[in-house]
């Protein structure tokens, strides 16, 4: 029973991907992104559920930096805290 145990936990944590992976994938996505040019944003991320904060020149951006980071794998939720610069 143990070893059924010590062989299935870890093919099942190999589905979800670790906060630090999370936050890896959100910076560089956000950071290649000609729109977002997001590599001053400040992201968290806490069993999945990833915060963005920070500064962006537009709505578009905004908008656009949250979807995304809801679209790396295993992001729960995204809590969108960017404001628009000089507001």
């Amino acid at each position: 029973m143990l070893l059924v145990f010590a062989l299935v936990v870890p093919l099942l944590a190999q589905g979800t991907p670790s906060d630090d992976k999370i936050y890896d994938q959100v910076r560089q996505k956000l950071a290649n992104d000609p729109d977002v040019k997001g590599a001053g944003f400040k992201v968290t991320v806490k069993s999945g559920a990833v915060t963005l904060e920070g500064n962006v020149h537009d709505e578009h951006a905004k908008d656009k930096a949250e979807k995304i980071a809801k679209k790396v794998k295993g992001v729960t939720s995204v809590t969108n805290q960017l404001k628009l610069f000089g507001t």
